[in-house]
């Protein structure tokens, strides 16, 4: 059987190729402005997350150069950042496993310092014994880790080496025991021990 030399083999799919193009154009022509707007958009957001991503590098220069971190603006709110309504049908919700210490001024109150009172009385808890005052590490300072929320401690992980995730998560465990921090950090650390 005889083969037709390469190049006529070529031209002879090119035509075909053309035929064929030729008889999809109207679909084509229909679904181009949907095909190019779509990859415009994809175009833009692609961009938009790169220049974010910038964004948020120059953010940890900046805090690592000494300048204070920058402040949450009042329209970005977590969830993590709003309290739980409290249970009124007297059962309690798989959220109040999670409730933090009460504060004041900012600051952690021992449960030790807290007093109940009734109509008639003041009711003092039981003494417990002193414990002992736990150091915060440098990481944590820097960071102002303990009025971090969940949220906050989110976006900076990337940020954290594994020595000084390993501190916070020591300083969690010591201090405070938010189970969704620990569980964050852990996370964290194993990730970055994998890599």
């Amino acid at each position: 059987m005889f083969r037709p030399p390469f190049l006529a083999r070529v031209a002879a799919g090119a035509a075909v190729y053309a035929l064929e193009e030729t008889r999809r154009l109207p679909v084509a022509a229909v679904n181009f402005p949907i095909t190019a707007l779509s990859r415009v958009l994809q175009t833009t957001m692609h961009v938009q997350q790169f220049v974010t991503s910038l964004a948020l590098k120059g953010d940890g220069v900046f805090e690592r150069l000494g300048s204070a971190p920058a402040e949450q603006p009042e329209w970005a709110t977590f969830d993590e950042d709003i309290a739980p309504a409290p249970a009124t049908n007297g059962h309690a919700s798989r959220f109040d496993l999670f409730e933090e210490a009460p504060q004041t001024n900012g600051k952690a109150v021992p449960a030790s310092l807290l007093l109940l009172e009734t109509e008639d009385e003041v009711i003092e808890p039981a003494e417990e014994p002193a414990a002992e005052e736990v150091v915060a590490p440098e990481v944590a300072i820097r960071y102002d880790y303990p009025a971090m929320t969940l949220a906050q401690l989110r976006a900076r992980l990337r940020m954290l080496t594994l020595e000084e995730l390993g501190q916070l998560l020591a300083f969690e465990q010591q201090t405070r025991a938010r189970a969704p921090f620990v569980t964050m950090l852990t996370n964290r650390i194993a990730t970055v021990q994998a890599k």
